[in-house]
């Protein structure tokens, strides 16, 4: 009667990992449960989630040819559109969020276009290997566009390209979209809590890191310019990246602004309840649930978690 926070389903958005071929549910080692799946099997386990009352997926693609501009992710017929088409069609209910970036999809694992001697994009006087903002954000608006079109309801850039929100919210009211939201990986930070979902997406880079275009673990102000930048673009819900660490910065977002906001349980955080269990270290129930309450404390709205499918199951019990 005096609980002060409450989750529930309806919270939930749940991550999956969708492959090309067919009847393939590859587990991923270094996360109990989760797999990568191809599309027949990525829409059976959908349905059971909107079966247990979880509203939202989101969607990772690992492609079957990778290149320097990450082509599979604007063709319509790479595997998040194929994947998008699939499950609108059999839980047309089911809201369908895609993760728009490009480390999946790119041979050396940035998130956008590189600076690379003898490719379309190359500038003189750049460090090679930098990436290129602007040619990025190009590529970001046309394939939210082919992924709008194949059916997603929510476009999530996750890249923190300077401008994303921007040039992909123009490409989709230019393409008449303007009914597909944007939920903006808001400040997402360079964080080492990622690793199991490099595995997970194939997407670990292939030089350096990702702290150019990532936030400074050690930055709360600069988190609160990066969502102030993205509410000014059009962001229709604002996302902190990873929650656990970044509580503080989703409850100063959470007081500062009215938008939704989504926390995401990341893949490291995932990870280490799983393995402090397996060790007999902790309760996995009882900390899973808890953690994911500290983090709807902290005033996270919507919360991706890989949890999903087990936190429904648990509040039942």
């Amino acid at each position: 009667m005096t609980q002060e926070t409450s989750l529930k389903p309806a919270d939930l958005i749940y991550p999956m990992f969708v492959r090309p071929g067919e009847g393939i549910q590859k587990p991923i080692p270094s996360m109990p449960g989760q797999c990568q799946l191809s599309i027949d099997k990525l829409v059976g386990e959908a349905k059971r989630a909107a079966d247990l009352g979880i509203p939202a997926v989101i969607l990772f693609g690992i492609p079957e040819t990778k290149d320097a501009t990450g082509s599979d992710n604007y063709n319509p017929d790479g595997i998040v559109p194929r994947a998008i088409r699939a499950l609108k069609e059999a839980v047309p209910d089911l809201v369908v969020i895609s993760d728009m970036c490009f480390c999946e999809y790119t041979d050396h694992g940035h998130c956008g276009v590189v600076n690379t001697p003898g490719e379309k994009h190359y500038t003189t006087g750049v460090p090679d290997g930098y990436l290129l903002n602007d040619p990025t954000l190009e590529l970001l608006g046309e394939a939210s566009v082919v992924h709008a079109n194949a059916g997603a309801d929510i476009i999530a850039p996750s890249g923190m390209i300077d401008g994303m929100v921007k040039a992909i919210r123009s490409a989709l009211d230019d393409a008449s979209l303007g009914h597909v939201s944007i939920m903006s990986y808001a400040a997402k930070y360079s964080s080492g809590f990622y690793g199991p979902f490099r595995e997970a997406a194939e997407s670990a880079p292939g030089f350096g890191d990702r702290s150019q275009y990532q936030m400074d673990p050690s930055n709360r102000r600069e988190a609160l310019k990066e969502i102030e930048m993205d509410v000014a673009e059009g962001a229709d819900i604002l996302m902190v990246k990873p929650a656990m660490p970044y509580l503080d910065v989703i409850a100063a977002a959470r007081e500062k602004y009215n938008l939704p906001i989504a926390a995401y349980q990341v893949s490291g955080e995932f990870a280490m309840l799983h393995a402090a269990a397996a060790n007999d270290w902790l309760d996995l129930k009882r900390c899973a649930l808890e953690s994911l309450h500290g983090i709807k404390r902290a005033g996270a709205d919507l919360i991706l978690t890989y949890f999903a499918p087990d936190v429904v199951k648990w509040l039942e019990d």
